[in-house]
C-alpha cells in the first residue's frame, strides 16, 4: 500500500473526526471524495484494503468508520516521543497541541546546548543528546522528531535507532541513511514554500497581459 494511500486515510481520518463533532451519524463515499479532493472510487478502493465499510446506498457509518481507521492508522494507542532540538522550530512543536490529542505524547527532550540543558520545558528536562540511551530506555520512547541542524541529523538518528527508536520525523535539511525495520518521514518546510513560490512565479510569467 502506498504513501499516498495512508495520507488519503489520514484525511478521511479528520474529516470523520468533524464530522462527529458535528453529530452527523452517516457519510457517503461522494462526501468523502468532495471534502478530501478524489473521488468515490478512490475512497472506496482505499478502505477496501482493510475490509468491507459501510453499506451501497446508504453510507458509511461516521463513529464506526472513525474508529475503525483509528485502530488502522495507530492512533488508539499512545506513541512516547523524543524532541531532538530544543531551539525555536522545537518549541513551536513541543506548544502544538494537536499531536497529543493525536496520541503523540512528547516524554523527552535533547539538545546540545550548555544553555539549554538542565532547563524544563512544562515539566519534561532537556538533556544532553549524550543521555541519548538513558532517556529512550526511560521514557520508552519509540519515535523521535528531530529539528537538529543538517551536519547533527544522521548521527543523532544512529544513535537513537541503536537505542530502540523504530520512528523518525526528520525536519532537518537531509535525508537521512537508514536500515529496516527504521522508518523516517522527512519535512522540509522550506522546500514546500519554494515549490509554491515557483508555481505562483510561473502563474505570473504565463498570465496573458491585458
Amino acid at each position: 500500500m502506498s504513501d499516498y494511500t495512508v495520507r488519503r486515510l489520514s484525511m478521511y481520518y479528520r474529516i470523520l473526526d468533524e464530522l462527529e463533532r458535528e453529530s452527523d451519524d452517516v457519510v457517503s463515499s461522494a462526501s468523502l471524495a468532495r471534502m478530501t479532493g478524489t473521488n468515490s472510487a478512490q475512497v472506496r478502493k482505499d478502505l477496501s484494503y482493510f475490509g468491507n465499510f459501510g453499506k451501497r446506498g446508504r453510507g458509511y457509518s461516521v463513529s464506526d468508520l472513525r474508529e475503525r481507521l483509528r485502530a488502522i492508522l495507530g492512533l488508539d494507542r499512545q506513541w512516547n516521543v523524543l524532541l531532538v532540538g530544543a531551539g525555536h522550530l522545537g518549541s513551536a512543536l513541543f506548544s502544538y497541541k494537536d499531536f497529543a490529542k493525536r496520541g503523540f505524547h512528547i516524554v523527552g527532550i535533547l539538545d546540545n546546548d550548555p544553555e539549554k540543558l538542565g532547563r524544563s520545558w512544562d515539566g519534561i528536562a532537556v538533556n544532553a543528546i549524550s543521555e541519548a540511551e538513558e532517556v529512550v530506555a526511560r521514557t520508552g520512547a519509540e519515535v523521535a522528531v528531530i529539528v537538529t541542524p543538517a551536519h547533527a541529523a544522521q548521527e543523532v538518528i544512529e544513535r537513537l535507532t541503536r537505542a530502540g527508536v523504530r520512528g523518525f520525523l526528520n525536519f532537518a535539511p537531509i535525508k537521512p541513511e537508514t536500515t529496516e525495520p527504521v522508518r523516517v518521514r522527512n519535512v522540509n518546510i522550506t522546500i514546500e514554500l519554494e515549490g509554491l513560490a515557483y508555481a505562483l512565479q510561473h502563474d505570473e510569467l504565463t498570465r496573458p497581459s491585458l
